[in-house]
């Protein structure tokens, strides 16, 4: 019932307030039906574009905003339709075609190109239009806009697309079939649309409506294309056959798999889609960037699996949903390894020994399906659900009983529970409105099954506009419930608000937020810290037309004045400044300066925020400057560096990036980037003895290497490259200390310990993609790896000496072939029916 009253307060919202004022003078266009379509060959000469209205007149995006376009690089869009697709074609002028730069990339990367941009919103509310992009080379792009700010460029659409270098310039066709749209089932219809073009060697963007760069969102400006007649969204079911055979090697052991699925998308309705993975295959995923933690947290690693990529916009409101939680490591709430038995001599005639001799790192996603979509009223509704299989550990059981003087020794096999059969659940109302605004209530819900925790958590966030888009007010309220027995409950709750000016060159926020002690939304999402409140703002001026040698530039000071929540204990102070700017040659730079207050840090004993232990940190200065030269250029380098003062210690941290880039060719090139980071002297904390918080005194340091590229035998196949190796070295002073729990000093103890760490991670990933046919792909995966656990080196030595013996450690060689084959229900009815 309560949902039912806030749906709604939803639909009346949408109904009562104004659309947004900041697209007033959009242009229109009206559109032609034709009976016979052009051919996608990017020729213009087609009878189908004669005697079409044209979009023209456009006007710079960046980086003058609103200057009309140059006479010798004006644009021309004409669009047509029929029963099954929309047709768009562009002429671009260029007064020398011969240096159109036209890079061949992997799908829905731009590279160096010129491209042409279709952005369309069938609903016309502003906030949630579909981009489909083609470079100069043919490459094709598309992204879902979601929220007016959000580009997803893991959605992916079936569509038809070429292009030609002309003596004038450059000209591309476009045909996107309705089922990569969403739209109503109206006799007349008008949608929202924008055209861009973007010229790389002027270094200018154009767009046929003009965006206001200062005010709103860019997908508020879209112009109208008026009059589509008697068009019906069609039946959208496509199915995503696959079929996987993969080996691992390690050492002169070699285990064959092979696999069977499939991926489906059917249109519910006019607007709302499901997706499903039947027998989900991630074989091909790429690796994590795994680095070697010391501190009290979590390392939270990107999203690659395209299933968990692609159309989860609506669920990742709240950051209540970090999909990683689903196929992630077990739970192993029964502390598998702690409840072994390792007895050191016989009792009443018998010794035990346990050891675990198979534990899986994954749990094993049977399937998941998601339901997402918008009404025409600007309702987003989503459903989510994913089912992962019961993990188990193998524990093999030792028993020797002595009888007389001989000793029998009998083993056996028992399995434990690591990650019980669990259901996750996630449900979104979000309801948008005045182009710029929306209301979002959601819940997620893991179910496990047996003795398991179960988790629920339930958010409500606001983000609203005033109808000019000028000022903003966001915020969120969001509660837990943990369950660890069926019988008791933990709840928890968070509260964030701020207001704030997004407009014009002077902008501000201010706001607060806190989290209290029980709030834990990890079992689907991600918190790093609670039972904590922070007082927060900003405030900064940006230039975003040219002024001297600047393109664009912005000057921004935060601050955070931190506390904890439950006793309201001051922990510290954060303040900075940051620059950032881009050159008219196209240099990007900018940097920071960070200061940190003497401050309580509650997390890094590993006692608990609320058992009042801290450990006290100094006060820390930082300063770090980041570059980026001209990507235009077939040399172009990244980089960046930091040196970090610290107040009364002889602590300190430094560290720079060095990337250069070289495209040998518009199909092959090359990206190599060296990291190193060095800190002296840190403190941390190692160990836990009799009572006793035991901190040591260490020198980190890291080195990574990494190098990835790419060949572009065309726009449909490519062979890529990614090699990344992290090196962490840290050897601890001999003389460790106690943290004194009265005031968070460190005081010198007795303990010993050899805590020394050496650290490596290792892949190198090889893939050769082939899009054989619309949608359809063939996919060929190497990756070379070492696992990071696997390395056991001591700290003390150099970086030859750290290969060489990184080398002696068992590699992992792994293949895989994977075919997809794209289906649309549409065409096997054309030919059957």
């Amino acid at each position: 019932m309560k949902n039912y009253h806030l749906l709604l307060l939803f639909t009346f919202l949408g109904v009562s307030i104004a659309q947004s004022q900041v697209n007033q003078n959009r242009k229109k266009l009206s559109a032609t039906r034709t009976n016979t379509p052009p051919k996608i060959d990017g020729d213009l000469n087609d009878d189908a574009w004669k005697n079409v209205p044209v979009a023209k007149d456009f006007v710079q995006f960046r980086p003058d905003n609103g200057v009309a376009e140059l006479a010798d690089y004006k644009t021309e869009v004409k669009l047509v339709y029929d029963d099954n697709a929309v047709y768009i074609s562009a002429k671009m002028l260029d007064p020398d075609p011969s240096k159109i730069p036209a890079e061949f990339t992997n799908r829905d990367n731009f590279g160096n190109s010129d491209f042409f941009m279709a952005m369309i919103n069938p609903i016309d509310d502003g906030q949630n239009p579909v981009m489909f992009i083609v470079t100069a080379s043919g490459v094709q792009i598309d992204s879902k806009v979601s929220n007016g700010n959000n580009e997803d460029y893991n959605w992916s659409a079936v569509w038809d697309s070429d292009f030609k270098i002309t003596d004038f310039g450059w000209s591309v066709e476009m045909k996107i079939p309705y089922r990569a749209l969403r739209f109503a089932n109206n006799d007349v219809q008008s949608w929202g649309m924008n055209f861009h073009r973007e010229a790389r060697n002027i270094n200018t963007r154009y767009t046929w409506n003009y965006i206001d760069n200062e005010v709103g969102r860019w997908t508020q400006y879209d112009g109208l294309i008026e009059n589509f007649r008697n068009i019906s969204p069609p039946t959208r079911l496509n199915l995503y056959p696959y079929a996987s055979v993969i080996t691992r090697t390690e050492g002169n052991h070699t285990v064959a798999d092979w696999s069977v699925g499939m991926d489906v998308k059917y249109g519910l309705s006019e607007n709302f889609t499901l997706d499903a993975t039947l027998i989900p295959d991630f074989s091909q995923v790429g690796f994590d960037d795994v680095q070697l933690n010391l501190g009290p947290f979590e390392q939270q690693f990107t999203e690659q699996r395209q299933f968990f990529t692609e159309g989860t916009e609506l669920f990742t409101k709240g950051r209540l949903f970090y999909s990683r939680r689903i196929g992630g490591f077990p739970t192993d709430q029964f502390d598998v390894g702690g409840n072994l038995r390792d007895d050191d001599d016989f009792v009443n005639g018998k010794k035990v020994n346990e050891e675990i001799v198979d534990y899986p790192g994954k749990v094993q996603m049977l399937n998941a399906i998601k339901i997402s979509g918008r009404t025409k009223d600007g309702l987003g509704i989503g459903f989510f659900n994913a089912i992962t299989e019961k993990t188990e550990a193998t524990v093999e059981r030792t028993e020797q009983t002595q009888v007389g003087t001989d000793v029998i020794t009998t083993k056996n096999q028992y399995k434990v529970t690591t990650e019980p059969f669990a259901n996750y659940n996630i449900m979104v109302l979000d309801k948008q409105f005045n182009q710029n605004s929306s209301i979002t209530l959601i819940n997620t819900n893991v179910t496990r099954d047996g003795r398991f925790r179960d988790a629920n958590a339930t958010g409500l966030l606001w983000h609203v506009e005033d109808k000019s888009s000028t000022y903003n007010i966001d915020g969120s309220f969001r509660a837990t419930h943990i369950s660890d027995d069926p019988t008791e409950t933990t709840p928890g709750y968070s509260f964030d608000t701020s207001i704030g000016r997004q407009s014009g060159k002077w902008r501000w926020e201010i706001g607060y937020n806190f989290e209290n002690k029980d709030f834990n939304p990890n079992d689907l999402g991600i918190l790093f810290s609670n039972n904590e409140q922070t007082i927060y703002g900003f405030t900064g001026y940006r230039q975003l037309k040219p002024v001297g040698i600047f393109n664009n530039f912005g000057i921004n000071w935060w601050y955070n004045v931190n506390f904890l929540h439950k006793s309201g204990v001051y922990t510290g102070t954060n303040t900075g400044v940051s620059f950032w700017s881009e050159t008219r040659n196209r240099f990007n730079f900018g940097g920071n300066i960070n200061f940190r207050t003497t401050s309580k840090d509650f997390f890094e004993p590993r006692q608990g925020s609320t058992s009042g232990i801290f450990f006290e940190r100094p006060m820390r200065l930082n300063i770090n400057h980041w570059g980026s030269t001209d990507y235009r250029k077939k040399l172009a380098i990244d980089y960046n560096w930091y040196y970090t003062f610290f107040k009364g210690i002889p602590k300190n941290s430094y560290g720079f990036r060095f990337g250069p880039r070289y495209r040998f060719n518009d199909q092959f090139s090359l990206n190599y980037s060296f990291r190193y980071n060095q800190v002296d002297n840190d403190l941390g904390y190692i160990d836990s003895n009799n009572g006793d918080i035991i901190f040591g005194e260490r020198d980190r340091t890291t080195y990574e290497n990494t190098v990835s590229g790419k060949y572009s035998f065309n726009t449909n196949s490519s062979l890529s490259l990614s090699f990344r190796h992290n090196w962490s070295k840290v050897p601890y002073k001999d003389q460790l200390f106690s943290l004194d729990t009265s005031n968070g000093q460190l005081v010198p103890t007795t303990f010993t310990g050899d805590y020394d760490r050496n650290f490596n991670s290792w892949n190198l990933d090889l893939n050769y993609f082939w899009q054989f046919a619309p949608g359809s792909q063939l996919i060929a995966f190497y990756r070379n790896s070492i696992n990071p656990s696997a390395t056991f080196a001591p700290a003390d030595i150099s970086f030859t000496d750290n290969i060489n013996r990184l080398f002696d450690e068992s590699m992992m060689h792994t293949f895989s072939l994977r075919l997809v084959y794209f289906i649309d229900y549409n065409d096997i009815k054309n030919v059957l029916f």
